[in-house]
């Protein structure tokens, strides 16, 4: 599914059932890399997001959508830097770049825009 420079993608799903949330999906290993993000991706860095890994999904999701499921934002993404505990990438989508990192906190995630933006986008 990777886009057609060859770049993994991404996809921002919004949810309206069973209650209203986001799930982000990141292209990884042939699959989509998946986390629930209830209140939204964080705009600002002094707001973290509590982030739940939930199961991959297939690379074919990154175009789905039914009628309680839109994309909210699409594109493609690049690692920047991982550890065990975190890792820190940026998202390329419809209306320009966001750094963020995901800080594993052993029970759940949490979504962090990261303070350092990228100056232009690719």
């Amino acid at each position: 599914m990777t886009d057609t420079a060859g770049r993994p993608v991404f996809v921002l799903h919004e949810h309206r059932k069973p209650a209203p949330h986001f799930d982000l999906r990141l292209e990884e290993d042939g699959v989509l890399r998946s986390w629930a993000v209830p209140k939204g991706m964080p705009t600002d860095v002094r707001r973290d997001r509590l982030a739940v890994a939930v199961d991959d999904h297939d690379l074919e999701h990154a175009t789905y959508t039914d009628p309680d499921k839109d994309i909210a934002d699409t594109g493609w993404w690049e690692l920047e830097d991982r550890t065990a505990k975190r890792f820190v990438f940026v998202l390329h989508g419809r209306e320009g770049s966001r750094r963020y990192a995901l800080i594993d906190t052993g029970r759940d995630w949490l979504l962090h825009r990261t303070k350092v933006q990228p100056r232009f986008d690719p």
